[in-house]
């Protein structure tokens, strides 16, 4: 591997190419221990020994430092670590140390989320956040299965019909075909809707 380019990040960080393409970031204090220059090659050796004796150690700390500050899906946390400039194979050694104490769990994440938000937004809403958070179909689904009842959905729905100022017994059905339309945008079912809405109909007779 040649050793295409050394170019400051910070005063004290430098990001190092190889071949022409960005590889990781050493202290300028490591590119002299590591014998680093521009122009220069870099065997496998002591491309592992940076990865194994520095970047590792690093890329755990900092990913602590992540998970500390916030919760995060294992694909929020590996991005986080990626756009830090760590080597791929880096960042996979280091989300396997914190996933192996449990510090990122993506189910344990959907549940938290869920029950945070369930009873302001449909289950569709959350689907799709915690999808755009890179949580699985498949632990999205086993989370809403255990963080979800019937009475649930009710709440959410009649919350929402209280921040509408609906009220079944004096609307009229223009306003409760709006309503209706706008908790079936929300994502939730018609038999839920009719059932906390007192809505007959969304047709008029």
């Amino acid at each position: 591997m040649i050793i295409t380019g050394i170019a400051p990040v910070t005063k004290t960080r430098y990001q190092v190419f190889l071949d022409g393409q960005p590889a990781f970031c050493l202290y300028k204090g490591e590119l002299s221990r590591y014998h680093l220059t521009e122009g220069g090659s870099l065997d496998e050796e002591v491309y592992q020994r940076i990865c194994q004796e520095t970047l590792l150690r690093r890329a755990k700390l900092r990913a602590m430092h992540l998970l500390n500050q916030m919760g995060r899906t294992k694909a929020q946390l590996r991005k986080k670590l990626l756009d830090g400039g760590y080597p791929e194979e880096v960042v996979d050694d280091a989300m396997a140390y914190v996933s192996s104490f449990g510090y990122v769990n993506d189910l344990e994440y959907a549940r938290s989320f869920i029950l945070g938000r369930k009873h302001r937004k449909s289950r569709k809403e959350i689907f799709a956040s915690l999808s755009e958070k890179g949580v699985p179909a498949e632990q999205i689904e086993e989370a809403m299965a255990e963080c979800y009842e019937t009475e649930d959905t009710e709440q959410a729905i009649r919350e929402l019909l209280r921040k509408k100022k609906y009220d079944p017994e004096t609307a009229d059905w223009k306003e409760t075909q709006k309503v209706s339309a706008y908790l079936a945008r929300k994502g939730f079912h018609y038999e839920d809707i009719r059932r906390v809405a007192e809505v007959k109909s969304l047709f008029p007779l």
